[in-house]
């Protein structure tokens, strides 16, 4: 494989993470799942090649992780919503129950 291949193999892996990121913060996990997948199989292919990294290379690899952090923290943002949202419809309901020994609705 040669340093220009590899190269494009990465701005795929960049383009693929801008993607990812994106939607992370729509939500979709799914196809979140999916695009993670792809951009895995690039960057196993990138360290399969066994060619050294030049600068340009580095810099891109520094941007996936950027993206990828950016994209962990729109999905936990999302996991907290949910797991909020989750303990105040179990409050609701033991209030609901507390209330119905009451006779009173």
């Amino acid at each position: 494989m040669t340093p220009h291949t590899v190269t494009a193999i990465l701005r795929r892996a960049v383009e693929v993470s801008h993607e990812l990121a994106a939607i992370a913060d729509n939500g979709d996990v799914l196809l979140t799942q999916r695009l993670d997948a792809e951009r895995l199989q690039l960057l196993k292919s990138v360290k399969m090649a066994a060619e050294p990294l030049d600068e340009l290379d580095r810099s891109l690899l520094r941007e996936i992780t950027e993206l990828n952090d950016k994209a962990i923290g729109y999905l936990e943002h999302r996991r907290r919503c949910k797991a909020r949202d989750m303990d105040t419809v179990a409050i609701g309901r033991r209030a609901v129950n507390a209330y119905a020994g009451n006779g009173r609705y």
